[in-house]
């Protein structure tokens, strides 16, 4: 199954995909795909109990990041072997983390923005992991089972805020810089063996590498953030980016107001973003 959030007029909710069409789940009970993670599992097939809701054909509305309201937005850097030698940098025996803030995120097909403080505006495929469960020193072996979901992510980083310090923060936190979507995928969709994280920049493929590239595995990062961190439902994991980004490449390639950048996790979906410029106050 796949689970949207969307805002459809003044009013917020979530859904599920059914063809083109998205089935209204939301309550006042239950507003938000983060409340409806916290009440248990995800459905994987459609219920009897959704026929006669409300339906609402995709097209028409403002999708949101699956999880517009995280507890927690955890990133993964350095992990893909690729990645690590293109930027000359030694590959990693313990994950580097870094945290995003909401408003730091778009939706599918919402514009992300070029900060105009400056023109190292990189791009960063990614899968993101959303947690369905509360966890605490989750063994490896069972921390699949604590995930509700997948989606495509786009970890986009402003390189010289990124290095005003040996702390990046700066440059992956600019108001609505990166993008979260479309979906929440079911993990009975995928293939992780088989699935691939693709970046194209203006339909132009710019990067591609198998999660199976990754340094460290998707059970491996959710057993060690869970050692300092009680990983709740709706919190996200970026797991990282493979390699091709732009301030690696001769010469450098960096994004522009009028581009417009794409990430494909295979089985997972697109989420496409066109670039803005950041309005002058």
């Amino acid at each position: 199954m796949r689970y949207v959030s969307f805002r459809r007029g003044d009013r917020r909710s979530y859904g599920v995909l059914a063809g083109d069409e998205v089935i209204d789940l939301g309550t006042p009970e239950m507003p938000t795909l983060r409340a409806r993670l916290e009440e248990g599992p995800l459905p994987l097939k459609s219920q009897e109990r959704w026929q006669g809701m409300p339906r609402y054909a995709l097209a028409t509305l403002h999708l949101l990041p699956p999880i517009p309201e995280p507890e927690k937005i955890i990133c993964v850097g350095l992990n893909y072997v690729e990645h690590a030698r293109e930027a000359s940098l030694p590959v990693p025996t313990r994950p580097s983390l870094f945290v995003r803030f909401p408003g730091s995120l778009v939706g599918h097909r919402e514009a992300t923005v070029c900060p105009r403080v400056s023109t190292q505006y990189d791009f960063e495929a990614e899968l993101a992991v959303v947690i369905g469960s509360r966890g605490r020193h989750v063994p490896e072996g069972k921390a699949l089972a604590h995930i509700a979901g997948y989606s495509c992510f786009a970890d986009q980083s402003i390189r010289d805020w990124q290095r005003h310090a040996t702390q990046i923060t700066p440059g992956k936190n600019f108001d609505r810089s990166g993008a979260f979507g479309p979906f929440l995928t079911t993990p009975d969709e995928i293939d992780l063996e088989q699935t691939e994280v693709i970046g194209r920049l203006n339909e132009t493929e710019v990067q591609r590498d198998r999660i199976t590239g990754m340094i460290f595995t998707i059970p491996g990062l959710i057993s060690y953030i869970s050692e300092f961190a009680e990983l709740l439902p709706g919190d996200v994991i970026a797991t990282g980016t493979p390699a091709g980004v732009g301030f690696a490449r001769k010469p450098p390639l960096f994004m522009k107001p009028g581009d417009r950048f794409e990430v494909e996790v295979t089985g997972v979906g697109v989420l496409t973003n066109p670039i803005q410029a950041e309005e002058q106050e």
